[in-house]
């Protein structure tokens, strides 16, 4: 093994970054630049190397690090600005919470699971946070 062969440098910390630049990526990628939002989507959802896309792109590698370091915060500043993300993950985690509550209810009243107003609720509910 050749000790002299170093890695691509990572603009990214931890799975957690990735996973919070993705969700970013979804909801605000078509703001960034073609050419970057190229790059993020071949970096984060293609799950290209930054050799791969520098080859691709006919660009750097360095070049392809530089923009997804740009498009990253660019991503963050956005959602700083409009925080669709953060509300996204509030109206989600309260959809959760309305529905637990349901299903505690039901546990608790068991005539109640009959009652077709419950289950509408249970199933909207259910469906709200498939679509999300």
């Amino acid at each position: 093994m050749n000790d002299n062969i170093k890695a691509e440098p990572n603009p990214l910390d931890t799975v957690e970054d990735i996973y919070e630049i993705t969700v970013l990526l979804d909801f605000y990628g078509h703001l960034l630049t073609e050419r970057q939002h190229e790059i993020m989507d071949l970096y984060f959802n293609s799950d290209l190397s930054l050799g791969e896309i520098a080859e691709e792109l006919s660009i750097s590698r360095q070049g392809v690090y530089d923009s997804i370091r740009k498009a990253k915060q660019a991503l963050l500043e956005y959602e700083k600005k409009l925080g669709l993300v953060e509300r996204f993950k509030e109206q989600e985690k309260n959809i959760e919470k309305a529905l637990d509550s349901l299903k505690n209810m039901g546990r608790k009243s068991p005539e109640l699971v009959k009652d077709s107003d419950y289950r509408q609720a249970i199933d909207l509910l259910e469906k709200m946070l498939d679509t999300l």
